[in-house]
């Protein structure tokens, strides 16, 4: 008790000193748990099309453009960036570009940075200076691999080199998310062409021009990274430019029951973090009050995707029924304890300009999240299914919040005659069973909300990876491509706007609340404010401009 008495009250007069501004210091391991606490790296190699590369790869791969932190809530700016996949345009800066602008209509020519080195990599390669010809290979790699997003690339007509520090992009027409398929989106890395001649899909091969390098890998454990010393950034504070990264290694780790993430977190084992379930925060409040915490919604949504491929799910009546068999509010009161809202998914509350609240919807979007299983029988009854009927469902085991909602979920849908058979899966099985449309009738995920448009297309898109539902409407396909080719954002919000009305009366999901979630580190960290992303799912830049206080840490008994 003494000890800990001691450490809060030596957190709050350090406390008083970071306010007046502390000085950044060199050194030190910094050990994260990440917001995917449970999953090691999935994959190495960005030619896999993984959604989780960013968050490991992308501390040693760079992108042509990233969040800019200097305009972020901790310097004074309006930014959190915590969004998974959204960079509003007034808070983009180049990374590998110095520069870029429009030649004409459909060609941006972009300035690479001079002078940024690749590390020597034995095996490998060795140290050279990144240049357009690693642009233009990482382009073409990602385009040519056979597990692509489908259409992800097609808007660009061709792509070149210039010289050896200019890239042009030539489109086919104006592409409104041009930036983010291959600028600081999720298939964007840019890497050495060497990666053509070893199995890139091996970590020990691994090498870019990043913060960090990767040195070791122990799956379902830890993933270690080293320092890079050539790194090009700088950060500025007080007036004082600062070579980065500051810590001489991170390492994230791989703890998959949430009760040992927070006794890690608890007793110093991890110095951050990002992701705590509301349920637990006022205990370690309490266990540990030197504490510090962000909150944010959750950006991204979970549901019971309804495969619209196959009976009885085809039937709009039937997909409806079971949104008004679940008593949404009572899952925000009960469940989540008032901490989440009824309504975010899948346009974000923070995405301005496309956001319509729940109280500006039509009465037949309203009506799927009014818990009325009278209605729902009568729909059933309506559709051919005056006894309910039975199906399966897949949850992932690796979701903690997922294996707990799903059997509630089951509980409701069974007053009306539907029984759920729950299957639980681990994530690569659960993942492979989507990828391969393999997946059962029901299958209950979390997607991320990605960004206004983006979003859109990938969940409801005919074709598309991530479309557990199986959703094909041609009309909503062609407005989709029409919504891409308009440059003036404006109207790109309305078109957004009714579109997101449409899915939701159509409800290939059974949709849920977003919750709140929370990240809670030691006051040592520092030069950090809970930031996640400057991109998208990628927090490289961000734990490069982070210091530990060894010294606060230390006066505090860890």
């Amino acid at each position: 008790m003494l000890k800990l008495a001691l450490s809060v009250l030596l957190s709050l007069a350090f406390g008083v000193a970071i306010a007046q501004g502390a000085k950044p210091q060199y050194g030190g391991t910094l050990q994260i748990t990440t917001w995917v606490p449970t999953l090691s790296a999935l994959s190495w190699d960005p030619q896999e099309w993984h959604w989780k590369l960013n968050q490991d790869t992308g501390l040693y791969l760079e992108q042509l453009f990233a969040g800019d932190l200097d305009k972020s809530v901790r310097k004074g700016g309006k930014h959190r960036f915590v969004a998974d996949a959204w960079l509003p345009s007034d808070a983009i800066r180049g990374e590998l570009a110095e520069r870029w602008q429009w030649e004409d209509p459909n060609t941006v020519v972009i300035t690479l940075r001079k002078g940024v080195m690749l590390p020597d990599k034995p095996g490998v390669l060795k140290a050279r200076e990144l240049t357009a010809e690693d642009v233009l290979f990482s382009y073409e790699r990602m385009e040519k691999s056979p597990k692509k997003i489908p259409a992800f690339f097609d808007h660009i007509a061709k792509v070149e080199v210039r010289d050896k520090h200019t890239v042009v992009f030539r489109f086919k027409d104006f592409f409104a998310e041009w930036d983010y398929r291959f600028g600081w989106g999720h298939y964007s890395l840019i890497m050495p062409r060497e990666f053509g001649a070893v199995d890139a899909r091996d970590w020990k091969n691994a090498v870019g021009s990043g913060p960090f390098q990767i040195v070791e890998f122990i799956s379902g454990n830890s993933q270690t990274y080293a320092k890079n010393p050539n790194y090009w950034d700088k950060d500025t504070i007080g007036g004082t430019a600062y070579k980065l990264p500051f810590v001489d290694r991170m390492v994230y780790r791989t703890i998959k029951d949430e009760a040992t993430q927070h006794t890690a977190l608890r007793t110093a084992r991890i110095d951050l973090l990002e992701i705590v379930r509301w349920t637990a925060v006022d205990e370690l409040k309490k266990s540990a009050p030197q504490l510090k915490w962000a909150k944010r919604l959750a950006s991204a949504g979970s549901f019971l995707a309804m495969r619209t491929d196959r009976k009885p799910f085809d039937d709009v009546r039937v997909r409806r029924a079971l949104n008004m068999a679940v008593n949404k509010q009572e899952i925000v009161k009960s469940y989540y304890g008032g901490n989440a809202e009824l309504f975010a998914y899948p346009m974000h509350p923070d995405y301005f300009g496309y956001y319509e609240p729940l109280e500006k919807m039509p009465a037949s979007v309203k009506e799927l999240f009014t818990y009325d299983p009278a209605k729902a029988k009568k729909l059933l009854a309506e559709a051919g299914y005056p006894n309910g009927f039975t199906f399966k469902a897949q949850v992932s085991t690796a979701n903690f919040e997922h294996t707990e909602l799903l059997p509630l979920i089951a509980g409701y849908l069974e007053k009306i005659g539907v029984k759920v058979e729950i299957q639980p899966m681990e994530y690569p099985a659960f993942l492979a069973a989507m990828m391969g449309r393999k997946h059962e009738p029901g299958y209950f995920m979390q997607r991320t909300h990605t960004n206004p448009t983006a979003g859109m297309r990938s969940s409801f898109f005919t074709g598309q990876t991530w479309n557990p539902s199986m959703w094909s409407d041609t009309a909503l396909d062609r407005k989709m491509e029409e919504i891409y080719r308009t440059r003036d954002e404006s109207k790109r919000q309305q078109m957004i706007r009714e579109m997101t009305i449409e899915v939701l009366d159509k409800a290939p999901y059974l949709w849920l609340p977003v919750p709140y979630i929370y990240s809670a580190w030691w006051p040592w960290v520092q030069n950090f404010e809970g930031e996640m992303f400057v991109g998208a799912l990628r927090p490289g830049p961000i734990y490069a401009r982070i210091w530990i206080d060894q010294e606060m840490k230390k006066k505090m008994g860890f």
